[in-house]
């Protein structure tokens, strides 16, 4: 989901022109690749040439059109994204009226990702530095951004539609980072035993969201979560799909890692089918 940078507000672009029928892979960061080999243009996007996208084009059997970047925010379907060098043009650019397929995964910059595993981070094991930090007089400020990004990713599979209306369009929602129960693996993943269930709570309170908007815009959930169940940040380097802080591999900082990318590919490849 890596930051990379800030706002601005939906506006209309038109589609792309039109040409062969096509499948555009529209995202953020956990779309992108950042820092898996190979990375490939505009080099400010830190998007690699095998992320799913790329390794499932082959099976949907559609030319691959990926704008995806990481740092990317819905407000970037829209508008360009500075990236450097750069910019990366709004993503909706791609679209075109004679798309195909569409996947789209996009809302954890929307939240702030990078912020809240900055903020999270504890130098022990101990205390409730995130939630001390995001919950307060019972207000849970990481479920109020959650919420707020509801209408936004609405408006992206809206714009979806408009730009691409005979396109299939499926929302990938995120892989897991923390194992499905426990408390977490500090300082592997550097979040306080009681904070890592917290933390695991909003990242699946952040796919529910994502499943809502998806079912209340005439999209498909391609669960990647439930995938992943098992190859978290926290196990072995030879099982996890979702690099730990400090990486083994050539990916970035929490993150999918290059078998995560060829795990996703053949789950967004068997939901979507031949193009």
């Amino acid at each position: 989901m890596a930051d990379r940078r800030r706002g601005g507000r939906l506006a209309a672009q038109l589609p792309a022109a039109a040409a062969a029928p096509n499948y555009v892979s529209l995202g953020d960061s956990y779309t992108a690749g950042p820092l898996i080999p190979n990375q490939i243009a505009p080099f400010g996007c830190l998007k690699s040439d095998r992320n799913y996208s790329h390794l499932a084009a082959p099976s949907i059997g559609l030319p691959l059109r990926d704008p995806s970047c990481s740092g990317a925010e819905t407000v970037d379907m829209t508008q360009p994204q500075d990236v450097t060098p750069g910019p990366n043009p709004p993503q909706f650019n791609s679209l075109a009226a004679d798309t195909r397929v569409v996947t789209l995964g996009i809302g954890g910059n929307d939240i702030g990702f990078t912020g809240i595993i900055e903020d999270c981070a504890s130098p022990t094991p101990f205390g409730r530095r995130c939630q001390n930090r995001y919950v307060v007089d019972g207000r849970d400020e990481i479920s109020a951004r959650i919420a707020a990004t509801a209408p936004k990713v609405a408006a992206v599979l809206q714009g979806i539609r408009q730009r691409s209306p005979a396109a299939r369009i499926y929302v990938v929602n995120y892989l897991p980072i923390f194992p499905e129960t426990g408390v977490g693996c500090w300082p592997q993943i550097p979040v306080s035993w009681s904070d890592a269930p917290y933390l695991r709570s909003k990242q699946r309170e952040l796919n529910a969201m994502l499943a809502t908007q998806a079912a209340a815009n005439g999209a498909a959930l391609i669960d990647v979560y439930r995938a992943g169940i098992g190859r978290d940040a926290c196990k072995s380097a030879g099982v996890r799909w979702v690099e730990p802080i400090v990486p083994a591999t050539l990916a970035a900082p929490v993150h999918p890692n290059l078998r995560g990318m060829q795990g996703v590919a053949p789950v967004v490849a068997a939901a979507v089918g031949p193009g």
